[in-house]
């Protein structure tokens, strides 16, 4: 299988990132709210897809602001 090329990570990384994350927790919130019942699994990628359009263009926003942020208290090498 062909490799994307190494420009695509800054995309790539908090797209996976952002996808695994709001899996996890909107799955958790949403068995928190409403228990294992039926129904549930649609609830929950409901949940999940629209935390998912918030978060990854948050991500792709506040990640060069955090990096410069974060440069400023953490020494690099």
């Amino acid at each position: 299988m062909k490799k994307l090329p190494a420009r695509t990570m800054h995309i790539a990384m908090p797209l996976a990132l952002t996808f695994v994350m709001t899996f996890i927790v909107s799955g958790i919130a949403t068995i928190r709210a409403i228990g294992f019942e039926p129904g549930m699994t649609a609830r929950w990628m409901e949940s999940w897809m629209a935390s998912w359009m918030v978060a990854f263009p948050t991500m792709l926003f506040l990640m060069p602001i955090m990096r410069r942020l974060l440069s400023r208290l953490i020494e690099t090498r």
